[in-house]
């Protein structure tokens, strides 16, 4: 007798759509926001310690990038449920489609959560009292699109709070290298996530979403040119602090080429090369990142 399958087969196939649709609620399959966040991490990690962290820190701040991105794209899709199935680019994402549950995403966002606190429990008090600062921010920031537009004022001061944490981690306390990079993390998060912005504007503006790119207006371009010289002022005064050496200049001008070609990008404020722009923000954080990897090596 031939032992019938179909049954076993039709429960494997569901789980792996499952699996599928968590991956995709949780945004793993488009890691540019992993880079986004990683790479100042990374920045705050060598300049605390003064060239190549510790392994052990190394591990711990890469995985929590993992888990709390992840964690935070998941409680963001909960809070926007009203609004994701009227804006194109979100009307597919698996809590709109019906392929992940409320109750689902919510188990996986505390699941993550979870994963980030035994990260984080490894490390000193300091660090451990500003990773709770960053979660209730982290639950907060979704709905401030409702209240300001200047969320992503919100997501860089969110995001971010990792900067200082590698910098009470690696020294037990905050110098004044990490506040100028945590305040160079916000104005680059206002950056990118306004070219981010600027893909939804319309749709945004019908649902009453509000933002920085509805704010800014005309001027959009014009601020996020202020706003990455800022940031790249703010970078210089970091290399003289640190007595940084020429790769990470080098590492500087290489940000520079992307930021303009960031601008060619969304000049004519085309929501697909808009995208592309955001896209593109990578590299930024990646230029940067090694320019201060090789500074340390060339001391």
């Amino acid at each position: 007798m031939i032992p019938d399958t179909s049954s076993t087969n039709h429960k494997l196939k569901i789980s792996l759509s499952e699996v599928s649709s968590i991956i995709e609620l949780a945004r793993l399959h488009r890691p540019i926001g992993i880079f986004l966040l990683l790479w100042p991490i990374y920045w705050g990690l060598w300049l605390a310690a003064g060239g190549i962290p510790k392994p052990g820190l190394l591990l711990i701040f890469t995985l929590g990038v993992i888990f709390m991105r992840s964690a935070g794209c998941i409680i963001n899709d909960i809070a926007d449920q009203r609004f994701d199935g009227s804006v194109e680019r979100t009307k597919q994402r698996p809590l709109i489609t019906g392929k992940v549950t409320s109750a689902q995403a919510l188990f996986v966002f505390c699941l993550l959560c979870g994963l980030g606190l035994l990260l984080v429990l490894q490390l000193n008090w300091q660090t451990i009292a500003l990773s709770f600062l960053a979660l209730l921010l982290s639950i907060f920031y979704p709905f401030m699109k409702r209240i300001t537009h200047f969320p992503q004022v919100i997501l860089g001061l969110t995001w971010y709070i990792g900067i200082l944490m590698t910098f009470t981690a690696t020294l037990g306390t905050i110098n004044l290298t990490g506040y100028l990079l945590y305040l160079t993390g916000i104005l680059w998060a206002v950056i990118y996530d306004t070219f981010y912005a600027m893909v939804d504007r319309e749709d945004d503006r019908k649902i009453g979403v509000k933002s920085t790119a509805i704010f800014f207006g005309n001027a959009d371009k014009i601020v996020i040119a202020i706003l990455q010289i800022l940031m790249l002022t703010l970078l210089v005064l970091i290399g003289r602090l640190n007595v940084l050496h020429w790769p990470y200049y080098l590492g500087l001008g290489a940000s520079i080429l992307f930021f303009g070609y960031q601008q060619y990008l969304i000049k004519n404020r085309i929501p697909s090369r808009c995208f592309d722009a955001f896209i593109n923000s990578h590299w930024v954080g990646m230029s940067i990142f090694v320019g201060i990897f090789f500074s340390f090596m060339v001391k």
